[in-house]
């Protein structure tokens, strides 16, 4: 019996080159060896992608892309299929926890120099893939055919009439109709389930091959293949699996149990994730009272709205995206990680970051005068954190680059510092039972969290000079 499996297995081997795809991408496959908590999120990008396309499937199975049934399809899977709504709840969780995932993923990249020489295409091809993340969740939005995905979707493409010339037939091409209707819900669907998808995974392919194709960066930004032994293995690094994928699994356990926790327990999360008007049917006729995207989408919206003329407006949201696709070139400094880099731009990074996530919040926000004051001088300080990039990198004077990497701190090391800070910002208080025994309870420092907290502001200039 084993002789006949080890011959059937030479018989694959020899007609598909499986062990040569195994040691090129995994075994032999050397990465640095002080990858840290920021580089768990590629490979939950994937565990997300996986989850999306098996529930996707199930999905696609009970619904049905017709304006007349689409509402009812969905209320079906939730309330009569056998575990249809934690399939639901599992594909729309997981639309959140995709962007969520990549945004982090991106900021890395951004952080530790991963788009500079002599990775450009590979973040040219990450880049592709968030296009068509927001392409993909965009066509999805509109299959629940609830009241917020009906006139989002109206607003959205909307947009596109703005432009000159082609705007009017492009939104009708978008539409298929006049109006938001079924032929709209039929080609979206197919958009959704095969087109989309069919390119993002193709797009995966690309930036997977890119990336082992020159290797991975790493927090110091130094390129490990320039110190190799006399057998050519990087002296810094180590094969990505076994440990490379044993480390991603701590990662894998961390996102299972905060997924699980809001499919579970907050599935809508407050309207963020599910709004509370998508439990509605769609009506052309009663328009929601506030009309905004999902999450992920709001920091572009912020953007749109900041700008009163219109096609201005579309304009400055496809730059705001588009921009990310020449970062590689407008940064001009030599130096790639955050760490050996000046004070102006790990100020500039502070504040690009503080603007995106106000543009979010600012983007579920009714579009007040306030509110909308507000986005644009977030919308300045984000378009500036780019624009500006290549005068404030070439100005800048770093910090000495290690020729090796740097040894990181390990988790033993770090555990009494964070029992002393616990103990620092809390306090036991002996409490008297009705039986007369004494119980200690915890309660909060007031002058302890303040000593912490300036602590950290303190180390946080420190880092930002």
């Amino acid at each position: 019996m084993k002789a006949r499996m080890t011959s059937c297995g030479n018989w694959v081997l020899e007609r598909f080159p499986m062990s040569k795809l195994w040691n090129e991408h995994m075994a032999q496959y050397y990465a640095p060896k002080n990858f840290n908590f920021w580089y768990f999120f590629g490979s939950l990008a994937l565990l997300v992608l996986v989850n999306q396309l098996v529930t996707g499937i199930l999905l696609t199975m009970n619904y049905k892309p017709d304006a007349k049934l689409a509402f009812d399809s969905v209320e079906y899977i939730m309330r009569d299929v056998p575990w249809g709504w934690l399939v639901r709840y599992m594909h729309s969780t997981g639309a959140s926890a995709f962007f969520l995932v990549v945004y982090l993923h991106m900021f890395r990249g951004i952080m530790y120099g991963s788009f500079k020489q002599p990775r450009e295409l590979i973040w040219i091809f990450g880049m592709l893939i968030f296009f068509c993340l927001m392409a993909e969740a965009f066509t999805g939005y509109l299959l629940p055919w609830g009241q917020m995905s009906y006139w989002g979707a109206q607003v959205i493409i909307s947009l596109f009439s703005a432009i000159p010339i082609i705007g009017d037939d492009l939104s009708l091409w978008i539409r298929g109709d006049y109006v938001i209707a079924d032929a709209t819900l039929n080609r979206f669907f197919a958009f959704h389930v095969i087109a989309i998808p069919l390119v993002l995974l193709l797009l995966i392919f690309l930036h997977i091959v890119a990336l082992h194709e020159v290797g991975s960066n790493n927090p110091d930004g130094i390129e490990i293949k320039k110190h190799k032994d006399a057998n050519g293995i990087p002296l810094d690094g180590i094969a990505f699996h076994p440990y490379y994928t044993v480390k991603d699994l701590v990662g894998v356990g961390v996102f299972l149990f905060c997924f699980a926790s809001v499919i579970f327990y907050a599935p809508d999360m407050g309207g963020y994730f599910l709004e509370h008007a998508n439990f509605i049917p769609a009506d052309p006729l009663k328009t929601p009272e506030h009309i905004a995207p999902v999450w992920y989408f709001t920091p572009f919206y912020a953007i749109l709205r900041a700008v009163p003329d219109k096609f201005a407006g579309v304009i400055a949201m496809g730059a705001s995206v588009c921009v990310l696709f020449l970062l590689p070139w407008l940064d001009r400094s030599p130096i790639k990680s955050v760490r050996y880099r000046s004070g102006i731009y790990k100020k500039a990074l502070f504040l690009f970051v503080v603007s995106f996530v106000a543009l979010g919040y600012l983007g579920t926000q009714s579009a007040t005068e306030g509110v909308t004051t507000a986005s644009r001088i977030f919308s300045v300080i984000y378009f500036g954190f780019f624009l500006l990039m290549p005068i404030y990198t070439s100005w800048e004077k770093g910090k000495p680059i290690p020729e090796r990497l740097t040894e990181q701190g390990s988790l033993e090391e770090c555990i009494p510092k964070i029992v002393d800070t616990f103990n620092e910002v809390t306090v036991k208080k002996p409490i008297k039972a009705a039986d007369g025994t004494t119980a200690v309870k915890l309660r909060p420092n007031p002058s302890g969290i303040a000593s912490v907290l300036i602590r950290f502001l303190k180390r946080l200039k420190a880092s930002l000079d």
